[in-house]
């Protein structure tokens, strides 16, 4: 009797089985018709989409059973689990930080979560030093006037966790995913990240929903019309990208991680390539036209250049007559930043310059090496472009330009004019590049210079469109780029078939000089 009983006291296995019982009630999330709800508008469960994006059988939750139970006596009969569901799993065998909304209970609402555990989720990535990815289907105080019944009163509003997300920022990679209707703080935890995507039709973002909005503002929307992914990812830039599915925003998520260290304390990953660095594309030899006023694709120079099939394209639908993405040279991770003569001839706009701003910024943050490709005419002008503040918006991109410490390197395939073209790099360092025999440069355009300085002459010409046409032949004689390179004004012009061969040369010296650039920068990335 004395050992049964001494069994007894060392057996945990009724504690065990309600440790079971408790996540099998936690699992089952919202009622079932609040599932096949979920399925019906075309969306996963927060669950399904975690076992989806992470590598299979690697996630491992933390606060499993958190929720509000519902006892009789001392016994549990149910268990409404936390709205949100947090835990550490792997993307390519890489541990990452994961958290997301259960939109299936409450709607995902932040006042019906347990206050501690999204933040926790953020604490972690940050004192782990991880990737954080957060998959978004919820609200920030949604519902909150609703609670004020139970509450009995209100609150003076505090962002949860911000002094941890500002850090997250400059610390590790943060990718947010907007998987449904999301609003408030959920919106906003959206755009405080490095990376963001949202699927068409299914999600929407908004500060606040068609229901607040139509007695504010007297405006009756549907959800889709005031926040859908073409509004944010054309028109505002909240959103980075936008996919046709969830199940594409996941390899959008995999994708941008993989060009990511884990922590701005690490060299960013570095894999096999079986892509030559003396590759010379013949067809960069004629892809750029001789008139001027043709455009060339520019995306297809850099398939060329970069290694095949290794261009991640970010914010394409959005100022774009700049293009940002991430690719890589040898299997070495690089940012690339690119004008788009399809778009205002590439010239730099207010949306432009903002989406250059924060790519800049978040290569500065985790050391990848710029490429920059420019064919920059200047900054924007016209009517239209001083009300959108094109001269503040390009005077930031322009101060970011000059606070980027990474390793620079800029390729000169046609225009480069005036103050936004002298952004091309900052000529207080070695400003290292190359000038394709395309360049052309000044502080004006011929076509546009001759009009303004010679306008009374043009005027009073007998052939005013015959003179002006004679000027410009004249002036063009003396802007070859050979002239500006006989007197190193600059440094070398090169065979287009050249350009990545050299910029191959160029990575590994980069490369070679990151590991003393590690840790957070002088000031953190902004949102």
């Amino acid at each position: 009797m004395g050992n049964s009983k001494n069994n007894s006291d060392k057996d945990w296995a009724p504690e065990v089985e309600e440790l079971q019982l408790r996540k099998s009630l936690a699992s089952q999330m919202g009622e079932p018709e609040r599932i096949e709800r979920q399925h019906a508008s075309g969306r996963l469960t927060v669950r399904e989409r975690i076992d989806k994006l992470l590598d299979k059988g690697t996630f491992h939750e933390t606060g499993a059973i958190v929720g509000a139970p519902t006892y009789d006596g001392d016994r549990l009969v149910t268990l409404r689990a936390s709205n949100f569901i947090m835990g550490r799993g792997r993307i390519n065998n890489r541990q990452v930080v994961i958290g997301g909304d259960d939109f299936t209970i409450r709607g995902g609402a932040a006042d019906a979560a347990i206050g501690r555990k999204a933040p926790y989720a953020e604490q972690m990535a940050r004192e782990f030093r991880l990737p954080m990815v957060r998959l978004i289907e919820g609200t920030g105080g949604g519902g909150s006037v609703k609670t004020l019944e139970t509450t009995a009163g209100t609150y003076v509003p505090a962002n949860p966790a911000m002094d941890t997300i500002v850090d997250l920022l400059e610390t590790v990679p943060v990718v947010s995913a907007a998987l449904g209707p999301v609003a408030g703080l959920g919106a906003a935890r959206v755009i405080f990240s490095h990376f963001s995507v949202m699927p068409k039709k299914t999600a929407q973002l908004f500060v606040a929903g068609p229901p607040v909005v139509a007695p504010a503002m007297g405006q009756e929307v549907t959800k889709e019309e005031l926040g859908g992914s073409h509004i944010h990812t054309r028109g505002s830039g909240a959103v980075d990208n936008e996919v046709n599915s969830e199940e594409e925003a996941f390899e959008h998520i995999r994708r941008f991680l993989s060009y990511m260290p884990d922590s701005v304390y690490e060299v960013p990953p570095v894999i096999e390539s079986s892509d030559p660095p003396d590759r010379r594309e013949e067809e960069l030899l004629g892809i750029m036209p001789k008139n001027k006023r043709l455009t060339y694709p520019v995306r297809r120079i850099i398939e060329l250049v970069f290694d095949t099939g290794s261009f991640f394209e970010i914010g394409a639908k959005y100022g774009r007559s700049a293009v940002t993405g991430l690719g890589r040279l040898l299997g070495r991770p690089v940012g690339i930043m690119a004008n788009d003569p399809r778009f205002y001839a590439g010239a730099v706009t207010s949306s432009s310059a903002d989406k250059m701003i924060r790519f800049i910024d978040m290569c500065d943050t985790f050391h990848l090496p710029i490429v920059y490709l420019v064919d920059n005419p200047g900054f924007l002008v016209g009517v239209e472009a001083e009300r959108q503040g094109t001269i503040r918006h390009g005077g930031r991109w322009i101060f970011t330009v000059y606070q980027a410490t990474v390793p620079w390197c800029s390729i000169i395939l046609r225009k480069v004019f005036g103050v936004a073209g002298a952004a091309h790099g900052n000529h207080s360092r070695l400003n290292l590049r190359y000038a394709w025999p395309s360049g052309e440069w000044g502080s004006l355009p011929i076509e546009g210079g001759v009009q303004a300085a010679y306008k009374r002459q043009i005027e009073a010409a007998e052939d005013p469109d015959a003179f002006r046409a004679d000027l410009e032949k004249r002036l063009q004689m003396v802007t070859s780029p050979f002239r500006t390179a006989e007197i190193f004004g600059i440094e070398e012009i090169i065979d287009p078939r050249e350009t990545r061969p050299l910029l191959c040369e160029w990575v590994e010296t980069a490369y070679r000089l990151l590991p003393s650039e590690l840790g957070p920068k002088r000031r953190g990335m902004r949102p």
